[in-house]
């Protein structure tokens, strides 16, 4: 193994299953032989600090108030996680943190916008989700439900300070960009697979990745997993990946190998195959293939709201 390799692990929204996620790095640990170094998750965390707070505010309020256990050191998480923020989280805690901060032992909250250097990667990120009527609005403090639910949106300084970065390994979103759907259903690169709505997406985080040029660029929200590269006039192509809610590993994790700052091989679920290898093209036969809604790796429904 080279010196510099590293491996790092993605998840798709984690709605507060840190026990079930934790397990699911051990598993890929074990399959690829190695430490996974890093741990980037994509938004609706639900890192509720309080196992009250988590109760009365997540959205899927039945299950337990896992996170509660790592911020009272009863817990620790075994590699280091960064998230953004999603449109689902504990804002009340994050709002006094819009650069970021460890809420826990080893699980960091990256901010709002911007850009961190995690080992040799430049990784940059937006949190939350588009709301055309809010983009231009201040950010207040989540005071009431209401003021909560706005914290979930990006703003439009937010924005414009990760459209100016460049030379970016990752893009974290939580919403998808705008037309990645469309773009697979031109090329046809899945005919017999189902797609999501041409609609999925904003073209604000479109924009994004069509102005940093990112070489990978990490999703989540729909709960769907789905894979398109673009390439924007002949510059960088940036890969994209959108990860499932973790519900089933084989679609919630996403595994990317380093040599320095180049992706060397990616891979779905902690089975710990590669499906991509450098060089190759990136697209939806990457993906795992399909299965019943009960086949293996899959977990009961979880009960509660929805996010």
């Amino acid at each position: 193994m080279p010196q510099d390799s590293l491996l790092v692990a993605a998840l798709g929204d984690i709605h507060g299953r840190f026990h079930r996620v934790e397990a699911w790095l051990d598993a890929l640990e074990a399959a690829r032989g190695r430490r996974v170094d890093l741990v980037l998750a994509v938004g609706d965390v639900e890192a509720f600090r309080h196992a009250d707070d988590h109760r009365r505010k997540a959205a899927k309020r039945s299950m337990p108030a896992e996170f509660a256990e790592y911020a009272d050191g009863i817990r620790r998480v075994k590699r280091p996680l960064y998230f953004i923020g999603g449109n689902n989280e504990d804002f009340e805690a994050l709002h006094d943190l819009p650069d970021g901060g460890e809420l826990a032992p080893d699980v960091h909250y990256l901010g709002r916008a911007g850009l961190r250097t995690l080992g040799p990667l430049r990784v940059a990120y937006l949190s939350g989700i588009h709301a055309p009527r809010f983009i231009d609005q201040p950010l207040k403090r989540p005071t009431s439900l209401d003021t909560a639910k706005q914290a979930g949106y990006f703003r439009a300084p937010e924005v414009e300070r990760v459209a100016a970065l460049r030379d970016v390994d990752l893009l974290l979103v939580h919403e998808w960009p705008r037309g990645i759907v469309q773009k697979a259903r031109d090329e046809r690169l899945a005919p017999s697979r189902p797609l999501p709505s041409p609609w999925i997406g904003n073209p604000v985080t479109r924009r994004l990745v069509d102005t940093v040029h990112p070489k990978w660029v990490l999703c989540g929200h729909s709960h769907k997993p789905f894979a398109v590269a673009l390439d924007s006039h002949g510059r960088t192509l940036s890969r994209v990946a959108c990860l499932d809610q973790a519900a089933h590993p084989d679609t919630a994790v996403f595994w990317l190998e380093f040599e320095g700052r180049e992706a060397q091989r990616a891979g779905w679920g902690v089975s710990g195959a590669a499906t991509w290898q450098a060089g190759q093209r990136w697209g939806l036969h990457t993906l795992p293939p399909l299965e019943a809604p009960d086949g293996p790796g899959s977990v009961p429904a979880d009960n509660g709201a929805t996010a």
